[in-house]
């Protein structure tokens, strides 16, 4: 791509190469931990699910009682698959005698490591073509109904009720709404387990399960047939269930998911060592059931100046791109995040957002943008909100941005009303439609303010990265470099959740989704 911005691309690519030390640097630590979720996942994977007497999920108490023996540093999978040789059993019915206290998965007498594997490899197979599979239907409908060339509109339902957001998704869908994310539950990513069954009660969102999936995505594919295109559906797999919630997308195909490698270190304490593992994997997940990632670079800028602290969102797109190329995740999968978050009252504020939505399109020219609408600055001002939606849609359409999170003119006063959406939806149709080939039509004053704006936070995001290089992820943390939150390395939530793998440590997964795809 030609920049209009005049990029310097050697600054660009040496902030490439950086990101890539540093996540090479951080893999070292990756690939020698696992941590109780992973170990989860793969439970899950392993078609492990359901709740005991009392509510707790099976896939928990699998993994307790292994870490509880001792054992979880040889995987999950290894004890699993032990067991299968030993008892003839299904993987279900082994949890389930383990949640009994019927099994200890750690006392039963230890067969060949190649037979334990061959056995897992084959009920892993089948959960990785049933993945597969619902890769294949989503690609199917696209075909069907044909994909839209311009951004998605991106709308929220937060009930908490997952029948009535059920209702509200579908309106959105006949609205116009191309991506509906269901917002989870306030304070969900701290649950160091995932919910079981549809759920009716939840504070601004709906709680994150497989069944609320099951039923969305049904809704959605229905609604779809409908109104003659393929609705996505979008969901959290942050936090310090990541890579389980991951799962239970791949295996419900949902299409978006919001998994960012930084975000809930900085937003949500969560330990360090726990995110930068539970990351790696969920995102080998979503890369191989073809989900679209969403990265919170947004989230900075509701903490620290969107002027001063520009170069922060770019340095964390560095970052979670090379993360993410890591994890076998494709750039067209990457919807790197940032925000139209200026202050209203900053001259030439809007010509700083252009600078910078275009900068991000050019230095990421494969990947899905994703595009935060304003929110720190609306002020209840429904007039004035609106104004302010309109300019952000303005920027998507010029830019090129794909994943378009629609404003609301009641921002800062309520949860969207179905009108609300409806208004959001046909302000961005309507400058998406009279604006369509602008972009292609204007150039950009060379050395003006807009390049001038740009050459400045590329090179403090350069010096940022390099520097991180240098420190270490870790210590960088520590030291508050991004969105000014310090958090300390063994702090947090969830380090008791980290183990280190021993020598003969087995994720079939890893191999299956990761390897496979080479």
């Amino acid at each position: 791509m030609e920049s209009k911005l005049n990029l310097n691309w050697a600054v660009v690519d040496k902030a490439r190469q950086s990101a890539k030390n540093i996540a090479r640097d951080t893999q070292e630590f990756i690939d020698i931990h696992t941590t109780v979720t992973v170990e989860r996942t793969v439970c899950r994977l392993l078609g492990i699910d359901g709740v005991d007497e009392v509510g707790v999920p099976i896939p928990n108490i699998v993994v307790d009682n292994i870490k509880n023996g001792n054992g979880l540093g040889l995987g999950a999978a290894m004890f699993i698959g032990n067991a299968m040789i030993e008892t003839g059993l299904s993987t279900q019915e082994i949890s389930e005698k383990v949640a009994k206290g019927e099994i200890d998965l750690t006392k039963l007498p230890m067969h060949d490591a190649f037979e334990i594997k061959m056995a897992v490899d084959k009920v892993a197979k089948e959960m990785v073509a049933k993945i597969s599979e619902n890769r294949g239907k989503r690609e199917s409908y696209l075909e069907k109904f044909g994909d839209k060339s311009g951004p998605y509109l991106y709308v929220i339902v937060a009930t908490g009720n997952i029948y009535e957001d059920i209702i509200q998704a579908r309106a959105a869908a006949k609205q116009g709404a191309d991506v509906i994310a269901v917002i989870r539950t306030t304070g969900q990513s701290l649950l160091d387990f995932v919910p079981y069954g549809a759920t009716t009660e939840g504070f601004g969102g709906t709680v994150a399960t497989q069944e609320n999936f099951r039923l969305m995505r049904a809704a959605l594919d229905e609604v779809g047939e409908e109104v003659g295109r393929y609705i996505r559906l979008c969901n959290y797999c942050s936090g310090l269930c990541m890579p389980e919630i991951a799962a239970m997308g791949a295996i419900e195909r949902l299409d978006v998911m919001l998994n960012d490698a930084l975000y809930g270190i900085l937003f949500r304490d969560i330990n360090m060592q726990r995110t930068i593992v539970d990351q790696y994997f969920s995102r080998i997940i979503n890369g191989f059931a073809g989900v679209i990632i969403n990265t919170g670079e947004d989230n900075y800028l509701t903490t620290a100046d969107a002027v001063e602290e520009a170069h922060t969102v770019l340095a964390s797109q560095f970052i979670n791109e090379q993360f993410a190329l890591v994890a076998g995740l494709p750039e067209e999968q990457m919807g790197l995040g940032h925000a139209f978050e200026i202050s209203p009252d900053v001259e030439n504020g809007f010509l700083f957002e252009l600078a910078q939505a275009q900068m991000a399109r050019e230095i990421f020219p494969k990947a899905p943008l994703k595009y935060m609408p304003p929110t720190k600055f609306k002020t209840g001002d429904i007039f004035k909100g609106q104004v302010q939606d309109a300019l952000f849609n303005m920027v998507t359409i010029m830019t090129g941005q794909k994943l378009h999170l629609l404003g609301m003119l009641t921002e800062a006063i309520h949860t969207p009303f179905m009108a609300d959406r409806a208004i959001s939806i046909d302000n961005a149709q309507y400058i998406f439609r009279t604006m369509k080939d602008l972009g292609s039509e204007i150039t950009f004053k060379k050395g003006g303010m807009m390049e001038t704006r740009v050459d400045e936070v590329l090179n403090k995001a350069t010096d940022l990265i390099c520097e991180i290089e240098k420190e270490g992820l870790f210590r960088t943390l520590e030291q508050g470099k991004f969105a000014g939150i310090k958090r300390p390395l063994t702090g947090g939530k969830g380090l008791a959740g980290v183990v280190q793998k021993e020598k003969a440590y087995f994720n079939p997964f890893i191999d299956l989704m990761l390897g496979g795809k080479k």
